[in-house]
């Protein structure tokens, strides 16, 4: 095998780029430089008058979080992967010769921003950047809420119960090693799904109940160009109605509409709309033990033609990005779903560029 040469890895880089290298895409549409004050904030580094290695850049480090989230890598994997892919040190701007973090230094840049409550600022900073752009919040907005998988806990029934309350199990704080692996924000709750036709053609007459251990991930796009404008984290078990009052609602989008589905159908959401200016477009609920009107079924038909868009986002970012929560605790979670949710909109803002391009 012969020795590659400087040419030959611009030739592979140039192949990579005919075959369509989405970061390369992502370094010629997003101004990474936006999120500098931001990162530089957060992180608030001391000027380097006392010694010691220097840091390393925060965009650099904050674009590695960028490609852990597309590819739903660990931080090891992460190291591995920058280190064995050509596109990847294009896209962070290393040669070959350079060092690249490890995957405690990334595991320690990530944790500084989660301490600093850094992820909304930077949501906001490329909401800005959006605005600018020219995609501004349209033609009503859409609310739904999807469940983000975390690790199971082992716990007693005791310990469960202390959870659900608000204590620390008495156990757990005599351990301080066992308590750093242990979630006390993630709940169970009850997964519905549709039930399958039988082999012998019937239905069942329930649909099936899965239970489920993790988070719940909240959101509201604008209808017009489906990109993120407002979410929040809870724990799965949260109601999702109830977050429509707790700022789900984007007071900026240009038109007052807004759909959801039955979930967020109730009289203090409906009253709620209404007095802060908006239109409800919210399915409304069978009524018990009574067949659906038929008026309603077609009301809910159309309404659903246009929530079902808010789907497209959770299934975007379970099926390309693999949405998991790997770590523990509310404040880790929401980091990890805010990175999933400004990585959706960057993803949503190239596609939306090459089409205005193609126009």
């Amino acid at each position: 095998m012969k020795q590659p040469g400087f040419f030959d890895v611009e030739e592979r880089l140039t192949r990579l780029s005919g075959l369509g290298d989405q970061l390369e895409a992502f370094s010629r549409t997003v101004d990474f430089e936006a999120f500098r004050p931001d990162l530089e904030k957060a992180l608030a580094y001391s000027d380097g008058s006392k010694g010691g290695r220097p840091p390393f850049d925060p965009v650099l480090m904050f674009k590695i979080l960028v490609i852990q989230t597309l590819n739903n890598l660990s931080d090891e994997r992460t190291e591995y992967l920058i280190n064995d892919r050509l596109s990847f040190m294009r896209f962070l701007g290393l040669g070959l010769s350079d060092r690249v973090p490890d995957a405690k230094t990334l595991w320690l840049f990530r944790e500084r921003l989660t301490q600093a409550g850094a992820i909304d600022g930077l949501f906001n900073r490329f909401d800005a950047t959006l605005l600018n752009a020219g995609y501004l919040p349209m033609s009503g907005q859409i609310l739904d809420a999807t469940l983000v998988a975390a690790p199971k806990q082992r716990n007693t029934n005791d310990e469960k119960t202390n959870l659900r309350e608000g204590r620390i199990p008495q156990d757990w704080q005599d351990k301080p090693a066992k308590l750093s692996h242990k979630d006390r924000h993630a709940r169970w709750t009850l997964k519905f799904t549709k039930a399958k036709r039988q082999e012998d053609g019937s239905m069942p007459a329930t649909d099936l109940a899965i239970p489920f251990f993790g988070y719940k991930s909240h959101i509201s796009i604008d209808r017009k160009f489906r990109l993120i404008r407002k979410w929040k984290t809870t724990d799965a078990a949260a109601s999702d109605g109830a977050r429509l009052r707790e700022g789900l609602l984007d007071r900026s989008n240009t038109a007052s509409t807004v759909w959801a589905d039955t979930a967020y159908r109730s009289k203090a959401n409906e009253d709620f709309m209404e007095k802060q200016g908006f239109v409800s477009k919210v399915h409304r609920k069978k009524p018990h033990l009574k067949p659906m009107p038929l008026h309603i079924q077609r009301s809910n038909a159309g309404k659903s033609v246009i929530r079902s868009r808010v789907e497209h986002v959770f299934a975007d970012q379970k099926s390309q990005m693999g949405l998991f929560i790997r770590t523990v605790g509310i404040t880790r979670a929401t980091m990890r779903i805010g990175l999933a949710n400004i990585v959706y909109n960057m993803r949503r803002f190239l596609f939306l560029e090459r089409i205005n391009a193609a126009a």
